[in-house]
C-alpha cells in the first residue's frame, strides 16, 4: 500500500469513527487555494471540528502527531479561517481536532480542540 493509499484508508476510519461519535460530516478534503488542505469538517450539535488525520502503519516511526508541522498548523489555520470566512452558517464553538490511525491494529485516537 502506498502511502497515499494508506493516508485515504485512514481518513475512511477517521470518517467511520467521527460518525460513531456522533459527528456529522460536512466536508472532505476542503482546499485553500495553494495555502492547504483540511482533511475533515464536521459538526458536533453546533460544534464545528477542523479534523486533520494522520495515518501510521505503527508506531515505529513516532506517533502520528508529530508529523503536524507549525508550518502545517498555520495552513490549517488559514483555511479554517477561510471556511468560516465563506459559510453562511454560524456556529457557537469552533476548533481544531486530529485524529491518529494506527493502521495495523486500527486503534484511533481523537485529540479535540487543540490549542492553536
Amino acid at each position: 500500500m502506498t502511502n497515499t493509499q494508506k493516508g485515504k484508508y485512514g481518513e475512511e476510519l477517521a470518517v467511520k469513527y467521527l460518525e460513531a461519535q456522533g459527528y456529522k460530516i460536512l466536508e472532505r478534503n476542503f482546499r485553500y487555494s495553494k495555502f492547504g488542505e483540511i482533511d475533515i469538517i464536521a459538526l458536533k450539535g453546533k460544534h464545528l471540528a477542523f479534523v486533520e488525520v494522520k495515518a501510521r502503519s505503527s508506531g515505529d516511526f513516532g506517533h502520528p502527531l508529530e508529523a503536524i508541522s507549525r508550518a502545517k498548523l498555520e495552513k490549517i489555520i488559514l483555511s479554517m479561517r477561510h471556511y468560516l470566512s465563506q459559510t453562511q452558517v454560524k456556529y457557537a464553538t469552533y476548533g481544531l481536532d486530529a485524529v491518529s490511525v494506527f493502521l495495523k491494529d486500527g486503534k484511533i485516537e481523537h485529540l479535540e480542540n487543540i490549542e492553536l
